[in-house]
């Protein structure tokens, strides 16, 4: 049987045809759509955003404005460009990429579409996820500005339940949201924190 990730799907065609790196970026538009996350001149910190769909959508909505600071362990496409965008190529667990990040903010919005890189092993895989958001979690608590928003990916199991308790204790409010452009077949989605207190 063909793996349905190799076919192209609509909305792999849709990112290829509107110049974003990957079929990611929808899940962001979705995700800002509901809750009205970016603004035009915010600060907005992208981790793991290689190939850089999330880093592209943003810098097209802030049209110009604000800035955006991308990290990752690889380089972002070459067709991801701004004045407004700084990157940062790195591990995020690095004290010296977290004090580099550090001097570019605060930050009104922290979004991470990381992913582990995967194993086929779910409980593996979820694990390793888990980690990747606790990491993201900690960052939004650490970088953003008082009533600043955040959105993370996370493979379903892996202990959402702890995790929004955690974040519900930074944000004023927490939730997970499942976008439609997330794959049927896929156990990934997202939490959002609103509002850091």
């Amino acid at each position: 049987m063909a793996n349905s990730y190799e076919k192209p799907d609509f909305w792999s065609r849709k990112a290829f045809s509107e110049g974003y790196p990957a079929r990611s970026v929808y899940k962001l538009q979705e995700i800002d759509q509901k809750f009205g996350m970016i603004k035009k001149n915010y600060k907005v910190l992208d981790l793991g955003a290689a190939p850089g769909s999330w880093t592209t959508f943003l810098l097209r909505e802030m049209e110009g404005s604000g800035k955006v600071v991308s990290c990752d362990l690889n380089p972002l496409s070459k067709s991801v460009k701004g004045d407004n965008l700084v990157f940062i190529q790195g591990d995020l667990q690095q004290k010296e990429i977290f004090d580099q990040i550090k001097a570019e903010g605060p930050f009104d919005l922290v979004v991470c579409d990381a992913a582990p890189l995967t194993t086929g092993n779910r409980v593996v895989d979820t694990a390793r996820s888990q980690g990747l958001v606790k990491m993201a979690i900690w960052y939004a608590e650490t970088m953003l500005k008082t009533g600043g928003n955040f959105a993370v990916k996370i493979f379903q199991n892996g202990d959402q339940q702890a995790l929004l308790k955690k974040m519900r204790e930074v944000f004023t409010s927490a939730k997970g949201f499942k976008p439609q452009a997330c794959r049927s077949e896929s156990f990934e989605t997202y939490l959002i924190g609103l509002g850091k207190k």
